[in-house]
């Protein structure tokens, strides 16, 4: 636009000059014309009331003298006459210009002293008038009077507005036609051209089309077009060498690792050929209310922390809300962003919601919803009509972003999670060729329990518009197959675990999350000691043993039970007053939920008055940090503590069980699992408990303290080896093997 505009601003700045300088001239010659035809006119009618005005001034006929300037009253345009004596007094007068007594009569004097008619424009109260003064001559060549015919010159103002009014049209036409002309020539020999061509590259390079570039032209643009063939030949080539490579390091390397996967994306996938959608984005921007000035931060989630390290190995498009009240600053026209900050190795998509969609389909209908529908803690699940109407839209409004980025051909989709039931379906009906996975975080419970929801049969029609669909357990696997089987019309393949619904196969496997195994040593071991050694001492910790807790604010987690199991232990094993300290990381979320406010307020109360039965001067059981803390902030802790405490009552996995003990390289430490968590599957060798049972929590807790050292490396060492061998790029590995073998399958 900006170089349109450019080459249209010069052209219609002198077109525009000239018509000024032709309409100026134009209508000042038919000014002089009409002002010319009314002297003519004037002179005319003066000399036709000569010889009456000279009988009438010399006889002082005042009579007929009101009869010959009555004759003008009913003349149209012609306002009226003036007779005058000798001395410029006025003898009579039209009655309609009566108020031309009162002028200044100058010109008169001049008139009758040079013996000379005068004209010229006149002000008549708020007109323009033009006057013909004539002298009135005796025989003998004496003036003895003056005759002035006054005539109404609007029609002058009005002949040379409409002409200026003709110009400005002629003007305003010719710029357009300009304008029109430039546009469609300019995208006849430029943007069509252009636009063609950059289609093609995009197609070529990627080996999608075969056909050589469309531009024909010989000239500049031609050689162009052949430049940017080349570049696209040498691009097709080199992602066809770098897959075949990744191809065949896959069958060399054994062990899951960020280049691997980035081998096996390369290899099955190309480049950048992955779509990852979830509501949480990975990085959000804020204005930091103190400064003014914005800020990025890494958000807290389970899901975050899993995806983050994939899309930095193989690339991609990650597509999420941009819920950070700084975001817009920072994407581009396309609402689009390099991620990481420091080393963009993804493009971030943000979809944009507003409060009341974000009201009704995130914190309404997914978390008030879906979410205590799917976890047992006998936490009553809400269904309002108006948020689900709000979910349907934003997960159009998904859906709608998504397809804007997809390629021409067999596009990757893995979707994350609740809050994008309706989206498979969505998708695979506006792209049929799309292969789309959709993995579950949270569990998924028995048909009876998922049947309580009064949408039931559009979320699991949504769903099984997926190719895949995967849980992190085998139980939640057969749940979902059993809910299909009684809850919709399907065919439920057993041996496959597949479903079959209006023609379309649906995969249902299981695919345990893990972490990035690799991620604690990322970081200089000086710069972590160093951090550990800061937290000792701002929290007293010497010669403490340390508890950790890791925990998003949620009464899936257990916290409210944590804490009575702390006050028990205390309890029943006093002696350990003043030598074990249990920190508490709590990140609050979803706090105008109702049902969050309450337990945030329930866990500070639990909290203090545990702290206030137990602590002295010196030390207190509890150190509660209720904020957000970084993956990088988090480390130290993990490193720093002597056991961690997992008590969620439900969950699918908990990505903070394998996080500790992938930190515990010293394999110092113990871990308290919860058995209703995923990860309890996994790792057999965490103290597991039953988080309702205060009593065996207590006893969990004495033993995890007393742990001998031996014992504790056996242990981590079977833990760290199950979680380095099933790690997050194995995970996503497994899943992307999954995919494209069921592409396979289908073609």
């Amino acid at each position: 636009m900006k170089r349109i505009l450019l080459f249209l601003l010069p052209i219609l700045i002198i077109v525009a000059a000239v018509f000024s300088v032709f309409g100026v001239i134009q209508v000042k010659i038919e000014q002089e014309k009409l002002l010319d035809e009314l002297y003519r006119k004037a002179k005319s009618v003066a000399e036709t009331t000569e010889v009456s005005s000279q009988y009438i001034i010399k006889h002082n006929d005042l009579k007929s003298a009101r009869r010959l300037v009555d004759g003008f009253q009913k003349k149209e345009r012609l306002q009226g006459c003036v007779l005058y004596d000798k001395e410029a007094r006025v003898l009579a007068i039209t009655e309609r210009i009566s108020g031309w007594q009162g002028k200044d009569k100058a010109y008169l004097q001049q008139v009758i002293r040079k013996k000379q008619a005068e004209a010229g424009m006149q002000k008549f109260k708020d007109l323009s008038v033009y006057s013909y003064a004539m002298p009135v001559l005796e025989d003998n060549g004496d003036v003895i009077g003056v005759v002035e015919i006054i005539y109404d010159t609007s029609f002058v103002y009005t002949r040379l507005a409409e002409l200026w009014k003709n110009i400005s049209l002629t003007l305003s036409i010719i710029v357009f036609l300009i304008i029109v002309i430039v546009l469609l020539i300019q995208r006849k020999i430029f943007v069509v051209p252009v636009k063609r061509l950059t289609e093609w590259f995009h197609l070529y390079q990627k080996g999608e089309i075969d056909e050589q570039h469309p531009i024909k032209d010989k000239g500049e643009l031609g050689k162009l077009a052949n430049e940017v063939e080349q570049v696209a030949l040498s691009l097709r080539v080199a992602r066809k060498t770098i897959a075949g490579e990744a191809q065949a390091r896959l069958k060399v390397d054994e062990h899951w690792t960020e280049t691997k996967l980035r081998d096996l994306v390369l290899a099955k996938l190309g480049e950048n050929a992955l779509f990852v959608v979830s509501n949480r984005e990975p990085y959000m921007h804020f204005f930091d209310e103190i400064s003014g000035k914005a800020k990025l931060t890494r958000p807290a989630s389970g899901v975050v922390s899993a995806l983050d390290p994939i899309l930095r190995a193989c690339g991609g498009t990650w597509i999420a809300h941009g819920g950070g009240n700084a975001d817009r600053k920072f994407v581009n026209s396309k609402n689009k962003l390099g991620v990481p900050p420091e080393d963009n190795r993804y493009i971030l998509k943000r979809v944009w919601l507003n409060k009341a969609e974000e009201e009704g389909y995130y914190y309404g209908f997914a978390n008030e919803g879906l979410w205590p529908l799917c976890h047992v803690t006998h936490t009553r699940p809400v269904f309002r009509e108006e948020d689900w109407k709000m979910y349907q839209k934003v997960n159009q409004k998904f859906a709608d972003s998504i397809l804007e980025e997809l390629p021409a051909k067999n596009p990757f989709i893995f979707i994350q999670d609740y809050h994008f039931t309706l989206l498979p379906l969505m998708l695979k009906e506006s792209r049929p060729d799309a292969t789309i996975a959709l993995f579950w975080h949270i569990p998924w419970p028995n048909p009876e329990v998922f049947s309580i929801c009064p949408y039931y049969r559009e979320i699991l029609d949504g769903m099984l518009g997926c190719d895949l669909i995967g849980f992190h357990v085998q139980v939640h696997c057969n749940n979902f197959l059993e809910t299909a089987n009684r809850l919709i019309e399907s065919r439920v393949d057993t041996e496959k675990f597949s479903i079959v619904r209006a023609g379309r196969e649906t995969v249902i496997k299981p695919f345990p999350i893990s972490v990035d195994t690799d991620n604690s040593k990322k970081e200089g071991q000086e710069s972590l000691n160093q951090k550990i050694d800061k937290i000792r001492i701002e929290f007293e910790l010497a010669d403490k043993i340390v508890g950790l807790g890791v925990e998003r604010i949620d009464y899936t987690k257990g916290l409210v039970e944590r804490v009575q199991a702390i006050d028990r232990f205390f309890e029943k094993y006093p002696q350990y007053k003043g030598k074990v300290v249990f920190i508490q990381l709590a990140a609050p979320s979803r706090s105008h939920i109702k049902r969050y406010h309450d337990l945030i307020g329930e866990i500070d109360e639990l909290i203090e008055k545990t702290n206030w039965k137990y602590s002295d001067a010196s030390w207190q059981p509890i150190i509660y940090l209720k904020r957000h803390f970084s993956q990088e902030e988090i480390l130290p802790y993990y490193k720093l503590a002597d056991f961690c405490i997992v008590s969620s009552l439900h969950d699918g996995m908990n990505l903070v069980a394998k996080e500790f003990v992938s930190a515990k390289d010293d394999l110092k430490g113990s871990l308290i699992l919860s058995r209703f968590t995923g990860a309890a599957k996994e790792l057999d060798q965490a103290i597991q408990i039953n988080p309702y049972s205060v009593e065996e929590f207590a006893a969990a807790i004495k033993q995890a303290v007393e742990m001998p050292r031996e014992e504790q490396v056996r242990r981590m060492e079977l833990m760290r080896k199950v979680v380095q061998e099933n790690n997050v790029y194995k995970w996503a590995g497994s899943i992307i093997s999954e995919l494209t073998a069921l592409k396979k399958e289908k073609s």
